[in-house]
């Protein structure tokens, strides 16, 4: 950096602290930053190419920092309804984030933390409070610099944290949306000041093929692309999305209008394994047009889990799979399936390793509840059953129901956090003989209470607190010598990621136990339940805790492994 710009940046975002402060100060051109936006639509495709893309410069030795912003005003997603905005991911420290957070841990094989995540929200209260502590001396406080310059701040930070060969933003939304532009604008920003050699952009276009015309037309993206541009921002690489493979002269089309070079055009079609998109992404070279634009040599990998081989290997294992297992998800979120993103992705990663590949079939718990279909026609042909978490009380006796069939009937299965809950509410009714057993989060004036909140966690709900007010993040369990999920994991304590308020009752675990429930995991510190399950069964397990979300593809979740293979066998 010249002298003269470094001057006039540290006159201007410097002085409100919009830079590092640590002693050495940001050390300009170490870290790289690949800036990912998306324009024509919304769900194109982004954070799949985000997560490919992780992987494909981690396997050639490159430390990647994936960053997700995310432009609505809410602090975090931990009060979105599935309805809108999908599953909501945990991550190991508490944070309550996009699902896309949880692509990027899958791809990079690593957890990640709160500074992966950026919301409008966060981003205006750290404003807000700087504001009100008096941090940027008496100015008026306005979109640029100071919005622009927190942006930046957060961004350079994570790289030095994280010490990021490549710190990977991906913007949220779509390009000309007004709650995303002063992110761009920071983008923008961000390139002028750290140089073309050290910040690039690409931008995930759609092409559309209306079924009416049977072709291609590229219209719609040559339009984002110039709202792109008119935001100042020139990408480097484009990657055209489509259904099927286009014809070279789309790809033409898209370069000359987007001043892109062809060869800097990728179509990246719907692909049925999306494993094998950072094998392709390598072998269209997408790699080493990153590397000639950043000025980046790929390093010599020393990660045992990922790698090439192992991916490769991977992809191998799922073209290979024959034997179909069918698995019945009975939710309330079933018409969104991106609700239960983490537990398909967890069933991908487990099936392959089981010589399987998994068809899902979606039980929408109200249609039992309502008599709309029986338990049994609901479940007909399953191999095994999941019942995922949730909240409130819609479809909960539908939940109970399927429950109880696939307990009489010796079906596997996998019951997560609301889906262990109700467990406990259906056996405690069905074996125990406790006939009004609830969770007094459907009942609070249940008489027999098998579910209830703890003490901490009542406080806040009746003080209105909802937002990251749970008992979220990973917490550790002890495991039973000898139950199932001691043989599972292989060792005696596992740490697993939560997020709920409501825990069964430690009065009614010995009614529970003499009925032949094992409470096979306990949280020692607090005394609770965290697993359960039915051993004369041949394989019903539950756990309060959220075991997909820490499943990858190289390494899947213990849980879903020993369910899989109970289905399969």
């Amino acid at each position: 950096m010249s002298p003269t710009k470094e001057k006039s940046l540290a006159e201007g975002a410097m002085e409100h602290e919009h830079f590092s402060s640590s002693p050495d100060g940001y050390k300009y051109g170490k870290s790289k930053f690949v800036i990912i936006t998306g324009s024509v639509m919304s769900g194109v495709g982004k954070g799949t190419f985000s997560g490919a893309l992780a992987t494909l410069l981690s396997c050639h030795g490159l430390n990647v920092s994936p960053v997700k912003f995310d432009g609505y005003l809410n602090y975090d997603s931990g009060t979105m309804n599935p309805f809108r905005h999908g599953e909501v991911f945990v991550l190991d420290d508490g944070t309550e984030c996009d699902l896309d957070l949880g692509s990027y841990e899958r791809a990079l094989h690593r957890d990640m933390t709160k500074d992966n995540y950026l919301t409008g929200g966060k981003i205006f209260k750290i404003i807000i409070d700087k504001e009100r502590a008096g941090k940027y001396l008496g100015r008026d406080v306005q979109f640029i610099p100071h919005v622009t310059g927190e942006i930046k701040n957060f961004l350079r930070q994570l790289a030095m944290k994280t010490n990021a060969d490549v710190v990977l933003v991906e913007v949220g939304g779509t390009v000309g949306d007004l709650e995303n532009a002063y992110f761009v604008e920071a983008m923008r920003e961000l390139r002028y000041e750290e140089g073309k050699e050290n910040v690039m952009f690409v931008n995930v276009t759609y092409v559309i093929e209306p079924g009416s015309l049977n072709e291609y037309k590229s219209k719609a993206a040559q339009l984002g692309l110039r709202q792109l541009m008119g935001l100042g921002v020139q990408p480097d690489v484009i990657i055209a999305r489509s259904q099927t493979p286009t014809p070279d002269s789309v790809r033409e089309k898209i370069s000359v209008f987007g001043n892109v070079p062809v060869n800097r055009v990728y179509n990246l079609y719907d692909f049925s394994n999306v494993y094998e998109i950072p094998l392709m992404l390598r072998d269209l070279g997408l790699d080493k047009e990153i590397f000639a634009a950043l000025n980046v040599k790929p390093k010599k990998n020393g990660d045992k889990t990922l790698n090439f081989k192992n991916w490769e290997g991977f992809v191998s294992k799922v073209k290979n799979a024959k034997k179909e297992i069918v698995i019945g998800i009975v939710g309330k979120y079933t018409n969104v399936h991106d609700s239960y993103l983490s537990i398909l992705k967890s069933l991908e990663h487990a099936t392959p390793y089981n010589g399987a590949k998994v068809r899902i079939k979606w039980i929408e718990a109200t249609d039992i509840e309502d008599g709309k279909i029986s338990a049994e026609k609901a479940l007909s042909g399953v191999d095994g059953v999941i019942v995922p978490g949730g909240f409130g009380k819609r479809g909960i006796e539908g939940k109970i129901k399927a429950i109880e069939h696939v307990r009489k009937n010796n079906i596997p299965y996998l019951g997560l956090c609301y889906g262990m809950q109700l467990a406990v509410v259906e056996f405690a009714r069905n074996v125990c003989g406790l006939k009004t057993a609830h969770t007094t989060e459907v009942d609070p004036n249940t008489t027999c209470p098998v579910i209830d909140i703890i003490p901490e966690q009542k406080d806040k709900l009746e003080k209105s607190e909802m937002g990251g007010t749970m008992r979220l993040g990973s917490y550790p369990a002890k495991l039973k010598p000898n139950s199932l999920v001691r043989k599972l994991y292989g060792k005696d304590v596992v740490s697993e990621r939560h997020r709920h308020r409501w825990e069964i009752s430690n009065d009614y675990r010995e009614t529970l136990e003499k009925n032949g429930m094992s409470m096979s995991g306990i949280y020692e510190k607090r005394n609770l339940v965290e697993f359960i399950e039915i051993p004369k069964n041949k394989f019903f397990v539950a756990t309060q805790a959220h075991g997909e979300f820490t499943s990858r593809p190289l390494t899947p979740s213990p849980l879903f492994m020993g369910f899989v293979k109970a289905c399969s066998s």
